[in-house]
């Protein structure tokens, strides 16, 4: 079949299109090659970002260098398609405070753009969201700190949980914005889509950076010998989920018979917290690296811990890969490409 990945040069996307061109997929990554992230990375060398790009055009993925703004060339590379996996976004919550129209016209507008194009080719489309249309304010107030993470009862959160509560910032606006467009596509036009409230994900091929990504910006960091910075306590928790993860999830989507929007993480066996990510990394590389203490960023969520059971109901899918093992992974990805960062030791 024909897949379109949009922001098919990102992380996520990255691993999409490979995932589906193994299977034996025509594949298209659609990406502008944006470097709003990159930008604000120190480690990062200017060859890095075409990184992934040279990747699938050897693995032979069409590379279209385009903008999902522009509403008439994304229609002309989505015509024929199959499936559309939207990953192309601003996932940033400071670069969205920074610059709301860029967060508005990426998230908002460029979702609309990808679900006409998916309506007029009856396309089947999964979008990606993010816990962030939770908002902060309900689930911080329920926390209790222990001694290395956060914790609350119940322990994971479903898609019934209220949205947008407390502090709202223009990404929980804008990912918020494209669920709504998402549903009314699929009440409207009965359009197979779904919508993913993707939470941590990580995995090869991310260069994360401070803004976003985490678990890779602190393994990167740790390799080649930068400090690592903490915004809060550092008893924030996720559950994390790999990248093979996501893809066999887009996957499951496809072949499915469901629509609507689904809250999609490792769930309770995957959930750790910023400093246990750190002790882990330090484990398994045999080097420490300074951690340095900051101010909590404002609108950050301090905990979140998906019920994907619903999603499991639905298609069968589960998450197979542990955190050890999946850091372990990303961490043997960043030493087989250790070229691509300005090391310091």
């Amino acid at each position: 079949m024909k897949v379109v990945v949009t922001g098919g040069c990102g992380f996520l996307g990255t691993n999409a299109c490979l995932y589906f061109k193994d299977k034996g997929d025509d594949v298209v990554a659609y990406d502008n090659l944006s470097k709003h992230e990159f930008s604000r990375n120190p480690y990062m060398k200017p060859e890095a970002r075409e990184y992934n790009k040279t990747v699938l055009e050897r693995k032979g993925v069409k590379v279209a260098v385009e903008d999902i703004r522009d509403r008439k060339t994304l229609m002309q590379y989505c015509k024929g398609a199959d499936y559309i996996i939207h990953t192309a976004a601003q996932p940033a919550m400071t670069i969205a405070i920074e610059d709301p129209l860029l967060d508005f016209t990426t998230n908002t507008e460029g979702t609309f753009n990808v679900l006409e194009a998916a309506r007029k080719n009856d396309s089947c489309i999964v979008t990606c969201s993010s816990i962030h249309t939770y908002g902060p304010e309900k689930i911080n107030s329920s926390l209790v700190e222990e001694d290395t993470r956060y914790s609350r009862e119940p322990v994971t959160i479903d898609e019934d949980e209220d949205l947008l509560c407390g502090v709202i910032t223009p990404l929980h606006a804008s990912k918020r914005c494209g669920e709504i467009y998402t549903q009314s596509y699929v009440d409207s036009y009965g359009l197979k889509a779904g919508c993913f409230r993707l939470t941590g994900i990580y995995g090869p091929y991310q260069f994360g950076g401070e803004d976003h990504g985490w678990v890779a910006n602190f393994s990167i960091r740790n390799i080649i010998g930068l400090p690592i910075t903490i915004f809060g306590n550092g008893k924030q928790l996720r559950d994390i989920l790999f990248s093979s993860d996501v893809c066999s999830a887009f996957d499951a989507f496809y072949n499915s018979h469901t629509q609507g929007i689904f809250t999609i993480g490792g769930g309770e066996e995957c959930m750790i917290s910023l400093l246990e990510c750190i002790d882990h990394i330090f484990k398994i590389t045999s080097r420490k690296t300074d951690v340095i203490y900051t101010e909590e960023r404002f609108g950050d969520l301090r905990y979140f811990a998906s019920d994907y059971r619903k999603f499991n109901r639905e298609t069968g899918w589960k998450p197979k890969v542990t955190p050890p093992e999946g850091i372990s992974k990303l961490i043997n990805w960043i030493k087989e490409n250790e070229s691509l960062f300005i090391k310091t030791v």
